[in-house]
Formats: C-alpha cells, sequence, structure tokens
C-alpha cells in the first residue's frame, strides 16, 4: 500500500450526506460505516451516523469523514487545498463545490499568477482551490 496524507473531515450528524456530495464532486467509490455496524456508539440515536467513510475519487483523490458522537467535543475542520494545473478539472470541482456554498474569494487570478479561490461548503467546511498559472519564461 502506498503511503498518503489524506483529510479526515469531523461533522454533526451530516457526514453520510457530506460524503454523498463528495462523491458527485469527485467521483470514485464511496465506503460507509456507521456507529450501529460496529457498536461504536452508546447512544442508540447514533446508530446511523457515520463512524467511518472514506471516498476513494477519480484522481487519486482520497477524502475520509466521520460524525463525531456527542459524548466528544465537536472541533471545525481545517481548509481542504485542492491545487494542481489541471484547470478543467480544478473549476469542475470549484463549481460543484460551490452549489450552497459561501464564496469567501472568488475564482480569480491571484497576484501570484494562480487562478485561487475559498469557499465553505454547505457542510461548513472551508476549501482552497489553486489553479497554476502559465509557467514563467
Amino acid at each position: 500500500m502506498t503511503t498518503r496524507l489524506n483529510p479526515y473531515l469531523n461533522f454533526q450528524n451530516t457526514a453520510r450526506d457530506a460524503m454523498e456530495f463528495y462523491q458527485t464532486v469527485f467521483g470514485g467509490t464511496l465506503e460507509l460505516s456507521t456507529f450501529g455496524d460496529f457498536q461504536g456508539s452508546e447512544d442508540p440515536a447514533e446508530k446511523d451516523n457515520i463512524m467511518h467513510g472514506m471516498l476513494t475519487g477519480d484522481n487519486d483523490i482520497v477524502l475520509m469523514g466521520a460524525d463525531v458522537p456527542s459524548h466528544m467535543e465537536f472541533s471545525r475542520n481545517s481548509s481542504v487545498s485542492l491545487s494542481g494545473d489541471d484547470e478543467a478539472v480544478l473549476r469542475g470541482w470549484w463549481d460543484k463545490l460551490a452549489d450552497g456554498a459561501t464564496v469567501a474569494e472568488p475564482l480569480t487570478m491571484a497576484p501570484w499568477g494562480d487562478t485561487f479561490g475559498m469557499l465553505t461548503d454547505k457542510f461548513g467546511v472551508p476549501w482552497l482551490v489553486n489553479i497554476a498559472g502559465a509557467p514563467q519564461a
């Protein structure tokens, strides 16, 4: 197995909806396990919440997430950054993530020569998208 670094997102009772949404953005295969599947919570109301979700998307994207159990403190996620030089792919992801999102910085030319934007998606996850500009000659 290849070693990789990938984001693990925290949610409050919305992990299933969020991970299914991200599958529409990034494609690929989604695996979801509930607290009920593994007797992972003593609270019966949480049996259908997601204990672990893993999206293995197209273009080697791996995104994981879970619902934080009610007995644990919920903390907001850090930003997730997408970057590269495939403008069509990155703009496509931006457009899908922007559905229901709050756009903090539109996807536009940045002072450093790349195209850059920031948004917080409808699940409260902040995203940064950077599309590499043409190499300097």
